[in-house]
């Protein structure tokens, strides 16, 4: 009995803690234009906003700790609590 619940509460700390996943983006655009960028998180696509001439941050809400994001200088794989910065319409990680 002790085992079959020590399973069963496994399972639902497994589930809570990839239903409530997101990705937390740190970013420093360096550029003066906004760039408005699709961003595909666990199959969904949506589009995620980094502001010019700012130091900011943004969450992408899904059940992944990892997304990628669709810019001009092509794809970026993005994982949780990262940090970019954007130059000249293009992704830099670190």
């Amino acid at each position: 009995m002790k085992f079959r619940l020590a399973v069963l509460f496994t399972g639902f700390l497994f589930f809570c803690s990839n239903a409530f996943s997101n990705v937390y983006i740190r970013y420093s655009n360096q550029d003066s234009k906004t760039y408005t960028w699709d961003v595909k998180i666990a199959g969904v696509m949506t589009k995620v906003e980094f502001g010019g001439n700012r130091t900011s941050t943004v969450t992408v809400q899904g059940s992944a700790s990892e997304c990628t994001v669709f810019s001009a200088c092509g794809d970026v794989r993005l994982t949780n609590d990262v940090k970019i910065t954007i130059k000249n319409g293009c992704i830099v990680i670190g």
